[in-house]
């Protein structure tokens, strides 16, 4: 009896990743867990604006947390997984449900459907380039791969490598433009998955809010490459 329990509670997740509600709900919740890991951030980020000090102070401060509970950088490599797990999670669940909806109707509609936005249409291919970024950022910033001139424990010098040349603000550019598309459409249909929506009073809240995370994110995202670019940051 026993053995016949532990079977169907190992099955239950399985069936409900399989249907297309379970994999909604995957996707939505792993797109709000790296939509709040954005928002930290972009408020770490803007440290940028207050000198090398402030800048790197947090980035030391990082390694620190949790400590003496975790020893030195054990959060970081907590969390780490955590996102990549979450990434996983979400492009598999936004590629099959892709899948599928191709399998539903692989003739083409006779009638033209309704025009959907310019970010719903992109979402495909933010995706593809925002998978593609993560790589970049982390061989930029993190280990310093392709950075022109990476130290070790200075983000601040990092950053302002980076955003010294044409090709790291372009890459960074598209890709938090991307990042605005993606929020902007991802938000609002990950809320009503959860069940947010309901109403048109709501409904009307949800897009308010998409398109004010969005704006907010990018143009907080994109400033530290200004900075760089118009000498605020140097």
């Amino acid at each position: 009896m026993a053995v016949a329990t532990d079977r169907r509670a190992t099955v239950v997740p399985v069936r409900v990743w399989r249907s297309t509600v379970g994999k909604k709900t995957a996707m939505a919740v792993s797109g709000l867990m790296m939509l709040l890991y954005l928002v930290l951030h972009m408020l770490g980020n803007l440290k940028v604006f207050f000198g090398p000090e402030d800048m790197n102070g947090y980035a030391h401060w990082l390694r620190t947390i949790g400590e003496p509970v975790l020893h030195h950088e054990w959060f970081l490599w907590i969390m780490r997984p955590l996102l990549l797990a979450a990434v996983i999670v979400h492009g598999v669940a936004a590629y099959q449900l892709s899948r599928r909806d191709i399998a539903a109707r692989p003739v083409g509609y006779v009638h033209r459907r309704r025009p959907v936005s310019y970010a719903t249409r992109t979402m495909r291919w933010g995706g593809i380039i925002l998978a593609l970024f993560v790589v970049w950022h982390v061989l930029d910033l993190t280990t310093g791969t392709v950075n022109p001139d990476f130290r070790s424990g200075e983000p601040y010098h990092n950053i302002v490598e980076t955003f010294s040349t044409w090709y790291g603000n372009a890459i960074y550019i598209v890709a938090m433009l991307a990042v605005g598309l993606h929020i902007r459409h991802g938000f609002r249909s990950a809320a009503l998955t959860l069940g947010a929506g309901g109403s048109a009073a709501r409904d009307r809240a949800l897009r308010v809010t998409s398109d004010a995370l969005a704006l907010v994110l990018t143009a907080g995202f994109l400033s530290v490459p200004i900075g760089v670019m118009t000498g605020l940051v140097d």
